[in-house]
């Protein structure tokens, strides 16, 4: 991937009408896509009604990213769409920090 940006990241999202906030702009994170997940329909309407279970796809891929300068994020998308979900994971499954993303 490699795709890089300027975000808002919210920390512990249960939603994702929690992403599509105003926002300062000042406080948006530069970041970089490091995996691209693009599950079923479903599995994505799932993720994005309740970001707080664990999810054996961020389990997966929870070792590419961190929280440096620049956040390496995973993008959640469903397939044939341009917006998504930016994710960094805490404890390796579930979404701790996460940001609206959309091309």
């Amino acid at each position: 991937m490699g795709a890089t940006g300027r975000a808002y990241f919210v920390s512990d999202p249960r939603r994702m009408e929690d992403l599509q906030v105003l926002h300062d702009v000042e406080k948006e994170r530069p970041f970089e896509i490091v995996k691209q997940v693009k599950p079923a329909k479903i599995d994505y309407e799932n993720f994005i009604t309740d970001m707080l279970a664990d999810r054996q796809f961020i389990e997966d891929h929870a070792a590419l990213c961190s929280k440096d300068e620049v956040w390496r994020c995973i993008l959640v998308q469903q397939r044939g769409r341009t917006d998504g979900v930016l994710l960094m994971p805490e404890d390796g499954c579930y979404v701790g920090w996460a940001a609206y993303y959309c091309e």
